[in-house]
């Protein structure tokens, strides 16, 4: 996969582009991610890629000549006939395991990365943009949430993980959190490891573990199970006969 990323601050994604799973992605060759500082677009000699607001206002607003230029270079090179053009922006729709999973099915995306006050609306009328955002809170610029997708994606890239089976375990992938995870020592301050888990009989600790994932996401998301097949299940104090034990004791 080629991911491209326009931003004014291309050494913010240096370190990151090295580092834990998106480093081996790109170390292997999985993954190529193309920094592309649209400053070096801007049409006068001292690189302007700002100015004031028509109709007065704070701060600044990113010019249109700088992102088209870089848009348009861009996707003369790429290797897709079509990438997938992505805008970040507070106002788009919010990003979620569902969107990652949609695009790591793309040959090639686009990022582009605004700051100040905000891009030139002709930026975002001249482009057939999908306005992603990563929640209901304001960034100084689009760099973080461009790195929060591409790691997201980057994942779900075949091959990348060390194991395939971590991908489609992870929260959400079935609309559910993940449940309760535990690794040596048994007993760890009192607090024990569910038994389930040392049983060997791996049909219980399925059960057990969707059992603890519906259980998780009903106390801190409901609104996921409706998406989950989840909603018609009976709440945590209604548990029907089979259910499988719950977390961790303390012994004592």
């Amino acid at each position: 996969m080629i991911i491209h990323v326009l931003t004014l601050f291309p050494g913010l994604f240096e370190p990151f582009l090295k580092e834990s799973i998106v480093g081996r992605a790109v170390a292997k060759g999985a993954l190529v991610v193309d920094l592309v500082n649209f400053r070096g677009f801007a049409p006068d000699r001292h690189h302007v890629v700002d100015d004031r607001p028509f109709g007065g206002g704070p701060g600044m607003v990113l010019k249109p000549e700088p992102v088209f230029a870089a848009v348009e270079h861009t996707l003369a090179r790429a290797r897709a006939e079509k990438p997938r053009l992505i805008l970040l922006t507070p106002q788009g729709r919010r990003f979620d395991q569902e969107a990652a999973c949609t695009l790591a099915e793309e040959e090639e995306l686009l990022l582009f990365c605004g700051r100040y006050e905000g891009v030139d609306e002709r930026v975002r009328l001249g482009f057939a943009w999908d306005e992603i955002s990563l929640g209901d809170f304001v960034l100084s610029g689009g760099e973080l949430a461009a790195m929060c997708i591409i790691e997201a994606v980057a994942r779900l890239i075949p091959g990348v993980l060390g194991d395939e089976e971590s991908a489609r375990r992870d929260s959400f992938m079935e609309g559910l959190f993940a449940p309760p995870q535990y690794t040596r020592p048994r007993v760890f301050r009192g607090m024990e490891v569910p038994e389930v888990l040392l049983s060997g009989d791996h049909e219980a600790i399925r059960r057990w573990r969707r059992a603890e994932a519906e259980r998780r996401t009903r106390a801190r998301r409901p609104d996921l199970l409706r998406g989950a097949g989840g909603a018609d299940r009976k709440g945590n104090d209604e548990e029907g006969p089979e259910a499988p034990p719950r977390g961790g004791k303390r012994s004592g």
